[in-house]
């Protein structure tokens, strides 16, 4: 399933987006900048001081053509200033004075979401040194959630090697209600399409369709019938079991009507317990590449990283996060097909 990689980094490359890395200083980062730029599948900023960024890749041996790479020091910049502005008009109303607001500007993490805010990058990854909630605070405060109460949720891809799968929520909603996991589920479908999948969507349980009675058997039969409702046309089943959304000799057996047919390519799990032991089990036991979380549900893309990633992490999620952050035109774009 490398050939998913490779097709993302192709698309990437087409139309290359500005996404800016608010650790600009460390050491993955910049290791991936130079690849990222040799591949092409992003335009980096990075947020740091210059001269301490640069000294950094010389002391590593990086070879980064630092013309095509836009260096921000919110210590420095004009733009520290204007971004405290929009800040503390987007904030004041939690009592957020104006000195508090020029100060907050001047955090990396926070300088770097009022740029995709501002439209001034289409896209940020942070995560290498700052913990998820330190990627999710800031966006939630500037970018916002897509509508009112919609919930911030994590994907993550999991390449195997017949077969690709998306797993959400892996990352934020701890005990979504069956409002939440509709949108978890929609909003991962579409990040499917966003993706050139067709999604076929699982909705996890312990139960197959309605093999046992409990409250969290009926929190996924509401939510799938939630998902129906929203998307009629969406390719959607629940409640089963992870072997009767996966195998298609279990799926005729448990699930006969079944119209994924034990061949869904989007799980959707009942909690964020399931989700995150899930994705962690598949990823080293069947030794599955792992990229992500995508985070779903915000007005703009922008996505964390594991504190443990590789460089070769960030280099894959900069061609996702830069392809995420195209226009799509689902009618005409190109489909990905292999064991979906």
């Amino acid at each position: 399933m490398k050939k998913f990689v490779r097709f993302v980094k192709d698309i990437a490359r087409k139309n290359p987006k500005r996404v800016v890395f608010p650790e600009g200083f460390e050491e993955r980062i910049l290791k991936a900048i130079a690849k990222i730029l040799k591949e092409q599948t992003a335009i980096p900023v990075l947020i740091g001081n210059p001269d301490e960024i640069k000294e950094k890749a010389a002391n590593l041996g990086l070879k980064i053509n630092f013309d095509k790479v836009e260096i921000i020091d919110p210590f420095t910049s004009k733009k520290t200033k204007e971004y405290a502005k929009e800040f503390y008009k987007l904030r004041k109303h939690k009592g957020v004075t104006e000195e508090q607001a020029f100060e907050t500007m001047k955090k990396f993490n926070y300088f770097g979401t009022m740029m995709v805010h501002l439209e001034e990058a289409d896209g940020m990854i942070s995560g290498t040194t700052y913990p998820t909630a330190e990627t999710i605070r800031p966006a939630l405060q500037i970018i916002k959630t897509k509508k009112k109460f919609h919930k911030v949720s994590g994907l993550f891809f999991l390449i195997l090697e017949n077969r690709l799968l998306l797993f959400a929520d892996t990352a934020v909603t701890i005990d979504p209600n069956s409002h939440d996991l509709a949108d978890i589920a929609l909003d991962t479908a579409e990040t499917a399409r966003r993706f050139r999948l067709e999604p076929r969507v699982a909705m996890l349980s312990f139960s197959t369709a309605s093999s046992a009675k409990h409250p969290k058997v009926d929190k996924i039969k509401e939510a799938t019938a939630i998902i129906k409702s929203r998307d009629p046309n969406l390719i959607v089943e629940g409640e089963m079991q992870v072997d009767a959304a996966l195998v298609p000799d279990v799926a005729k057996r448990k699930f006969p009507k079944s119209k994924l047919e034990g061949n869904a390519n989007i799980l959707i799990f009942p909690d964020l317990n399931s989700g995150n032991i899930a994705y962690k089990l598949v990823e080293r036991l069947a030794k599955a590449k792992a990229i992500g979380p995508i985070l779903q549900g915000l007005k703009k893309p922008v996505n964390d990283l594991s504190r443990g990633c590789s460089y070769k992490d960030i280099v894959n999620l900069a061609a996702f996060t830069s392809c995420e952050a195209q226009e799509v035109d689902y009618s005409t774009s190109k489909k990905f097909k292999l064991l979906q």
